[in-house]
């Protein structure tokens, strides 16, 4: 009989845990959590200092069954959930439920899942800790209530099934805030000059206009730029200052679950929530065939940058090994955590530095292997010798014009050596808006002071700033972070909310408040400012860490928010409008005179008309640069025929639907009902299927192709599919697919196969 139990979070890390230890350990997994608020009341008892009322959630008796069994056979227990406030939790609720088969109980935790970390996590082990658990607690409770208060005023007001929350609305108020000052946005011309230049050697180079009669240049009309182009194109261009210098580049700190976020956003197209579940899958361990399975980075959710002295030295030994000595600093980097993050993790590294990408590449799934080289360049990249590079600019003179190029060169490449790209371009953080008039580093000829250049081309182009852009998820992570809004390991979880109630939609990777947003921001931004304030969650955030650093009394926490809270809400029910009817528009109905308002349908927003159900006018719209609604009309083309109604005998004709796919119909609606979905022509190429691949939508309009038998068969691939088999592999269909880097191109839909070529000229989308 085994002598002790581990008790892990996740079905994943059993595996990896049981190849370290011998047969006096028994591992079993909670699975997440077991026990939670009931999910169909408030489970607070306000009454009596917020105590909760914890349920096992539904579908885990078995698990929890599982537990006491294995819990009464043990000598003593450990709890090894994550670590953090999610998994001490965790461990404080498995702890209560097996209390009366086994009270041996003590916590461990590791940072990454080595043999090591386990062995010595079990050497130490620690009391639960009560301050965090408390602050888990106390951050449930406050979402609870915001929740299951707030969002039934909204479904009285609003639009029923719509919710709230005191962090989800104000990353929402954020986007909206954007989006309102992209509308107030005015764009104001001005000119660029540029000037393709060559000296007595190639190469030619391009200089920016810098400076006109010593002063930054502000041209702004087209007759100024026409007026400054006269002064210069004939004046000659003298070289009269040539600058050089050299500088250091330095690599920055290895990844934390933000900038692993944001880098991950930018640089492979994830998602934040992908990136945390396929960071979770190499932290909780892979299968590397002889290895077996084996974890490939530490803990994912961390805002510290520190890393382990063995790590260090670990990652000094291979970069001597391999690069030498020169590729590592004089001195071992340290990088500052910042102020008010939690230190009790190590920054984001892989667990051994020798596991290179390469190496485990014919072992991992593509978005496994693209995130673990992401994270291991990041680390080795950290712990490098900085970059040297020779910089040089050059002025040029023209008449009243003074104009310059700047040139860079590689010296030494240290830690960009490993990290492959210009990482100091990569992390830019997105622009604020206008246009940048800055030369880019380019190759230059050699130049000497007073030299007089040919000029190939002198050009004027007119540009016009730009608003702020709106947000990209790696963007919108970064905002949040740095207003304190939430924790790195919920920002996944609030913008797949945001997008999940429509609250907004992507558009070419950038968020856009829908109008149920808008109209939600603005409400709960009026009846509840508090609430709605940056500064006011933010500061919620430093109490709950308090709370978990044993300063601040989590019921007193409570007791002091839903004081504000309680009295606004009463007030809200009573003041805040109601616009379940529609917002008004000032737009007339063409059938009947009476006002258009925004409705919410479950297809998204639509004018109707406010004499419904008298009258069934609707019309689909957008909104301008500026905010202004536009009407979208329909096409008046002839609809296409497609065959005979089995139903009724008339034409059958293709139609497009509110969310974007096309279907068949009859002619005869709304008399005749018969419709049916626009098929591709390709069978289904699951085995023994014999359905067919239709045309469909998702409710924020993306056209994906799935099978006519759904739910039967769940086969479905976003891209047109061809009845053209794999030449690869055992795919029965290719798809057409289109990327920014190729454009249109054949692929195969299996993500294990990397088949791929350019289109034939008989290939094109139906």
């Amino acid at each position: 009989m085994a002598k002790n139990l581990i008790i892990v979070e996740s079905p994943a890390k059993v595996k990896t845990i049981k190849k370290f230890l011998g047969r006096d350990y028994m591992v079993e997994a909670s699975v997440g959590h077991v026990r939670d608020l009931p999910p169909n009341k408030i489970g607070v008892d306000e009454e009596r200092g917020f105590t909760p009322d914890y349920k096992v959630i539904p579908g885990k008796q078995k698990v929890v069954a599982k537990l006491k069994a294995a819990a009464d056979q043990a000598e003593h227990i450990y709890l090894a959930p994550d670590p953090d406030r999610e998994g001490e939790a965790i461990a404080w609720h498995v702890a209560h439920l097996i209390g009366d088969k086994n009270k041996q109980v003590s916590r461990i935790q590791f940072n990454e899942i080595t043999s090591r970390a386990v062995k010595e996590a079990l050497a130490n082990p620690r009391p639960l800790d009560e301050d965090l658990f408390h602050s888990q607690q106390a951050r449930r409770i406050l979402d609870r209530l915001v929740g299951y208060k707030l969002s039934p005023l909204l479904w009285s007001k609003v639009k029923r099934g719509i919710s709230a929350g005191r962090v989800q609305s104000v990353a929402l108020r954020i986007i909206v805030d954007r989006e309102r000052e992209r509308q107030a946005f005015r764009p104001e011309e001005y000119w660029v000059f540029k000037a393709l230049l060559e000296g007595p050697e190639p190469p030619a180079f391009a200089a920016e206009l810098w400076k006109v009669e010593g002063k930054k240049p502000s041209v702004g009309s087209g007759e100024q730029a026409q007026v400054l182009y006269d002064r210069v194109k004939d004046a000659p261009f003298v070289v009269s200052a040539i600058e050089e210098k050299e500088r250091q580049r330095h690599p920055s700190p290895p990844f934390i679950t933000s900038t692993l976020q944001q880098d991950a956003s930018r640089r492979l197209g994830y998602t934040a929530k992908r990136t945390m579940s396929t960071a979770q899958r190499l932290y909780e361990g892979v299968e590397l065939g002889e290895s077996g399975v084996t974890a490939l980075i530490t803990y994912m959710r961390t805002d510290s940058v520190r890393v382990a002295d063995e790590a260090r030295d670990a990652a000094q030994a291979f970069i001597v090994e391999t690069l030498g000595a020169d590729y590592y600093p004089p001195k071992p980097r340290y990088f500052k955590t910042k102020s008010g993050a939690q230190d009790a993790h190590e920054a984001i590294r892989p667990v051994d530095v020798r596991v290179t990408p390469e190496s485990v590449r014919k072992h991992l799934p593509a978005d496994q292997y693209k995130l673990y080289t992401l994270i291991w360049q990041r680390f080795m990249a950290s712990q490098m010798a900085a970059a040297r590079l020779h910089d040089t600019t050059v002025t040029v003179d023209s008449g009243p014009a003074q104009w310059r190029a700047k040139g860079e060169r590689v010296l030494f490449p240290g830690f960009l050596k490993v990290y492959g790209v210009d990482e100091a371009t990569d992390e830019k953080a997105e622009g604020e808006g206008g246009e940048s008039t800055s030369t880019k580093a380019a190759m230059l000829p050699k130049l000497e002071k007073g030299m007089q250049l040919t000029v190939r081309k002198l050009s004027k182009d007119q540009k016009f700033t730009q608003p702020p852009p709106r947000y990209t998820e790696a963007s919108l992570v970064k905002e949040l972070e740095e207003q304190g809004i939430g924790r790195p390991s919920t920002y996944a979880a609030i913008i797949s909310t945001l997008l999940d109630r429509d609250y907004a939609r992507l558009e070419e990777k950038k968020f856009v408040p829908s109008e149920l947003g808008v109209t939600v921001v603005d409400l709960l931004t009026k009846h509840f400012q508090s609430l709605m304030d940056v500064h006011f969650t933010a500061g919620m955030e430093e109490q709950l860490d308090d709370v978990a650093g044993g300063k601040v009394n989590w019921v007193e926490l409570l007791k002091h928010f839903t004081g504000d809270f309680y009295p606004t809400l009463d007030k809200a029910k009573d003041e805040m409008v109601q616009v379940k009817g529609g917002l008004e528009t000032g737009i007339v109905c063409d059938l009947c005179g009476k006002p258009m308002n925004i409705r919410f349908g479950k297809n998204g927003e639509f004018l109707g008309c406010s004499g419904y159900p008298d009258c069934k006018g609707i019309k689909n719209f957008t909104r301008d640069e500026q905010g202004q609604i536009q009407i979208v009309e329909r096409a008046n083309e002839t609809p296409e025929k497609v065959g005979t109604c089995p139903d009724c005998g008339k034409d059958l004709v293709l139609k497009r639907s509110r969310t974007g796919s096309r279907f068949i119909a009859c002619s005869g609606y709304p008399e005749c009902k018969h419709a049916e979905p626009h098929s591709t022509g390709v069978a289904c190429p699951r085995e023994g299927c014999k359905g067919q691949l239709v045309e469909k939508s998702s409710k924020r309009g993306k056209v994906f192709y799935s099978c006519s038998t759904y739910p039967k068969c769940d086969y479905a691939t976003w891209d047109w599919p061809m009845a053209k088999p794999c030449p690869l592999c055992d795919s029965k269909i290719l798809t057409i697919k289109t990327t920014k880097a190729r454009g249109e191109h054949v692929a195969c839909p299996e993500k294990a196969c990397r088949f791929t070529r350019e289109l034939e000229p008989d290939e094109s989308k139906g």
